[in-house]
């Protein structure tokens, strides 16, 4: 990677703001902030202790379940510490190798969960529509390679992110309107031209993002045709319930990422605080909310 391109007079730190227009009240914040990490924590270990140690649980429905959880905790622990830090320490300092190595875990994390969404609708697309062959196309070790190619799409797509970055210039401007470091955010602190990193993102939010959203939709699309033919009642609600589950996490962490990610180059009237706060709760509200309620409907269906 090339050396960080900054000034002479640059001390090789960038401030993250927190919420913007919203300082005054960031202690406050702040504790919603750390009950839903902690409660995030101990709900998504407390999944992955449990399908560990039953063995029953050990099929691809749960191992997915699990992909998603370890997602989860990265995600949330890349971006809450220090969001809390900002909030009660007002610790608004970061450096800049530890602004993109946090970006650029925040960003492959986004995307190996986007993929672990798909995979999991093809689970129950399989589940629901190909019963009797579920065994054979969907193996423990099937769901395994499917994780494996789930990270390395991940890390492919991210990695051009920090060396795109590395490449621009930083004058006087070094505050970051946020509780963290994302990608568009860095770049327009740049004195630089940033035409490819606005290229890049754009192609990452449709051509990577979109995509997914188009295999989710297509999944539940063909779902929903087969429900509707099941002729047993109780069958019916089963598969339902545990659709409307996956549906409901879905909607919540592609709808928070599509926002943040197009805010960024066409809401220049949204107010700065709905941005940022919006942002957050793409990697605070799924983690926090999820590992329960898909637990629950997973039993259901299993």
């Amino acid at each position: 990677m090339a050396p960080f391109n900054l000034t002479p007079s640059d001390p090789s730190t960038f401030i993250l703001m927190g919420i913007p227009g919203l300082e005054a009240a960031h202690i406050w914040i702040g504790i919603p902030f750390c009950a839903c990490y902690i409660t995030s924590l101990l709900g998504n270990f407390m999944v992955l202790f449990i399908v560990g140690k039953e063995q029953s649980l050990h099929k691809p429905m749960y191992l997915l379940l699990c992909m998603l959880d370890l997602t989860d905790i990265g995600m949330s622990t890349s971006i809450t510490p220090k969001a809390l830090c900002i909030f009660w320490f007002n610790m608004k300092a970061i450096t800049v190798g530890g602004c993109f190595t946090q970006m650029f875990f925040v960003h492959m994390l986004s995307i190996m969960y986007s993929a672990i969404l798909v995979a999991m609708a093809f689970d129950r697309y399989v589940a629901i529509c190909n019963p009797l062959r579920y065994a054979i196309i969907l193996s423990n070790t099937r769901t395994a390679k499917i994780g494996l190619v789930a990270l390395l799409r991940a890390v492919f797509f991210t990695l051009p992110a920090p060396m795109l970055l590395s490449r621009l210039p930083f004058c006087a401007n070094h505050t970051i309107p946020n509780t963290f470091c994302e990608h568009m955010a860095v770049a327009k602190m740049s004195c630089g031209n940033i035409t490819v990193n606005r290229t890049y993102g754009l192609v990452i939010t449709f051509v990577v993002i979109m995509f997914d959203v188009m295999l989710v939709v297509l999944s539940y699309s063909l779902i929903l045709r087969a429900v509707l033919r099941i002729s047993s009642k109780k069958n019916h609600q089963k598969a339902l319930n545990t659709c409307t589950a996956h549906l409901c996490v879905m909607f919540i962490s592609y709808s928070c990422s599509l926002f943040s990610n197009l805010t960024h180059r066409f809401g220049e009237g949204i107010a700065p605080h709905v941005h940022t706060l919006l942002a957050n709760l793409y990697f605070i509200i799924p983690p926090h909310a999820q590992p329960h309620h898909l637990w629950r409907e997973n039993q259901r269906a299993s």
